[in-house]
């Protein structure tokens, strides 16, 4: 078993769990959806980037980019989240957080790539 493929799935699946659970619930519905999660996410998602950062295959390009743009993504919704509380009027509104949740909702499909083109890697390597 290889370690460092043991590390990145963990961190690919990581990444694309946390997003999924901070994007699962009501579009608009502050309530259901936890900044701390959000910033979670982030981190995860940040972390996987920089390991995808030694590859050097057509397969390590593309990963790289799917983990840039959730990356971009992630740290949008993140920013208008703080924009929201801390310039803004002080609460998130739905109007904010449906914008929050959108832009989540593009990274996890970003997440869901890198995760299929993960488990196709895999099988590749099977055969």
């Amino acid at each position: 078993m290889n370690l460092e493929k043991v590390v990145f799935g963990f961190f690919v699946t990581l990444a694309a769990s946390l997003n999924f659970g901070f994007f699962y619930g009501r579009l608009d519905d502050p309530s259901v959806h936890n900044g701390y999660e959000l910033v979670a996410a982030l981190v995860v998602s940040l972390v996987t980037t920089v390991l995808k950062f030694g590859d050097r295959t057509q397969l390590g390009a593309v990963h790289l980019a799917t983990s840039l743009v959730a990356d971009l993504q992630l740290l949008v919704a993140a920013s208008i989240w703080v924009w929201a509380i801390q310039i803004g009027s002080g609460v998130i509104t739905p109007a904010h957080m449906s914008i929050i949740v959108s832009m989540s909702g593009g990274a996890l499909l970003a997440n869901v790539v890198s995760v299929i083109l993960m488990v196709s890697e895999i099988v590749q390597i099977r055969r």
